[in-house]
């Protein structure tokens, strides 16, 4: 039980888990015991990724140090690799916590991606790219690896 005072987002099941654990089709770039990098399918940046611990953690303030540690190390992982893919002039990470910040799934993610042409990242509605379009996106990643 959290001890903290945010109002998380709730669903029936956590769409993060179902992909960590393959019940939903999504494009996972790279995962380890506690860490998974996800190639999201609404792009909002160039090459933008989300970094999620594998325990289903509502926020940030319930990670573990270990976690913590792996996610912020993760992070500044993929930044590099997106500036050495994409070579963009900016690198935009951000993270949300609680409905009025704009968390949408309630477990704990940051997002990592490279900014757009004319600066900044989109925030309005974004396409939803397929999954196929996803694991390209992985693929050129994950040739530069």
């Amino acid at each position: 039980m959290s001890t903290n005072h945010l109002d998380v987002p709730t669903d029936e099941s956590c769409a993060f888990c179902a992909y960590i654990r393959g019940e939903r089709p999504y494009t996972i770039l790279r995962r380890s015991d506690k860490i998974a990098t996800l190639v999201t399918r609404e792009q909002r940046g160039v090459g933008h990724l989300l970094v999620v611990p594998i325990r289903h953690v509502p926020t940030i303030l319930e990670l573990s140090d270990d976690e913590a540690q792996g996610v912020i190390l993760e992070v500044r992982e993929m930044a590099a690799l997106i500036d050495r893919v994409f070579e963009r002039p900016g690198i935009a990470v951000w993270q949300n916590n609680g409905v009025s910040a704009a968390q949408a799934i309630g477990h704990v993610h940051f997002h990592v991606a490279g900014t757009l042409s004319e600066g900044g990242t989109d925030f309005g509605d974004v396409p939803e790219l397929t999954v196929a379009e996803t694991d390209a996106i992985a693929a050129t990643l994950r040739h530069a690896t």
